[in-house]
């Protein structure tokens, strides 16, 4: 990435602003990676809250897992919502569903947890339909892997406020994030980043213009 050192060093500021902004992070880890895969996918394409919220109307308006599976798409969509991705979310949960239970004869992927973290993500990283983001959100909250999830919004918002190079594709981005941010704090700098990326104008502004590049004043004229 262009000009790391000095993108490096607005992160770093970033972050530190971001950290008094906001409450304290509570982590969230899953037992089994595949919930916290099923979490990620309705994730990417909400918001946190309405993601929170869409997780705990699936988790009561289905058996389990395979329940979820089997059922169809409009059903689940109406769960999770009227808004325009859920159909989206419901074709990519049933899918990868299948292709984990046609593969493990269940819907489970708790051997992952036995794996080293470059396999577990070698295995991830093979299910079809799955994005970066749900590799990397897997990784990070159930393999306590040294990943950071990015989300369009994070990505755009790290771009408008030269965080980093605004020709960065999703690899650049990922490298470039885990090199500066300490595996202990990824999933802090993930959660702290998303909701500055979502809070709406009114509330993240101040926290925007303390930690964006700082420009010299101009004398006059």
């Amino acid at each position: 990435m262009k000009n790391s050192k000095e993108h490096a060093q607005r992160l770093q500021r970033l972050y530190r602003e971001l950290k008094r902004a906001y409450p304290q992070v509570a982590r969230t880890t899953y037992e089994d990676p595949v919930e916290a895969l099923i979490c990620g996918i309705i994730s990417e394409r909400m918001s946190e809250t309405a993601a929170q919220r869409a997780f705990r109307e699936i988790t009561k308006a289905f058996v389990d897992w395979n329940d979820l599976r089997v059922s169809r798409v409009e059903e689940i969509a109406e769960v999770l919502g009227r808004g325009g991705t859920s159909r989206a979310t419901a074709l990519a949960l049933t899918a990868v569903l299948r292709e984990i239970f046609d593969e493990h004869h269940r819907i489970s992927l708790a051997p992952l947890k036995k794996l080293g973290k470059r396999p577990a993500r070698q295995d991830l990283e093979k299910i079809g339909g799955i994005s970066r983001f749900v590799v990397n959100y897997c990784l990070l909250t159930a393999l306590d892997a040294h990943a950071i999830p990015v989300t369009q919004q994070m990505a755009d918002y790290l771009k408008r406020h030269e965080i980093v190079d605004a020709n960065a594709d999703e690899e650049d981005m990922e490298g470039f994030l885990t090199r500066c941010v300490a595996a202990k704090d990824a999933y802090e700098f993930y959660a702290l980043l998303r909701r500055e990326s979502e809070a709406p104008k009114a509330i993240r502004r101040k926290a925007q213009d303390r930690s964006g590049p700082k420009r010299k004043k101009g004398t006059g004229g």
